[in-house]
């Protein structure tokens, strides 16, 4: 663990996010599927019941910040690989898409224990509660540059 503290910045952020990111896809790979393909799938997995293609793409597209397009490609291909299912424009995730997110799940579960072991929980509670205020932030700040 870093000894001397360093003022959280957009730099220190993203160096943290990134380690975490090349964690998750290790796994990721391991099991065939993208960055982008499990937050859809998560998407899924963890509705109330089938969504709505629109929704569905809204929620990654909000998520990820992505192009809603680009979202419709990994939506068709977790319905190839029968990790999603459609009826109409209603999205489901199939057992084995239930069963990679839970696996990955698993996976990275035991690494985070791992990642976050040690750290107080308040100091935990108070990163958490800093970077929902940036996220907002941000938020704000790239909707208003949406044309």
């Amino acid at each position: 663990m870093t000894s001397t503290a360093q003022p959280a910045g957009g730099r220190t952020i993203g160096l943290a996010h990134y380690a975490g990111r090349a964690v998750l896809e290790h796994v990721l790979a391991r099991h065939g599927v993208t960055f982008q393909q499990q937050i859809t799938l998560r998407t899924a997995v963890t509705a109330d019941g089938p969504l709505d293609l629109g929704t569905l793409v809204e929620a990654v597209t909000g998520a990820l910040k992505v192009e809603a397009a680009d979202v419709r490609v990994t939506v068709d291909a977790l319905l190839a690989k029968g990790l999603l299912s459609a009826d109409g424009p209603l999205i489901s995730t199939t057992d084995a898409g239930r069963e990679l997110f839970a696996a990955v799940t698993a996976e990275t579960g035991e690494v985070s224990a791992r990642i976050y072991a040690g750290i107080p929980p308040e100091d935990l509670a108070t990163a958490g509660r800093v970077l929902a205020h940036i996220t907002e932030r941000a938020d704000a700040e790239l909707a208003a540059l949406a044309p």
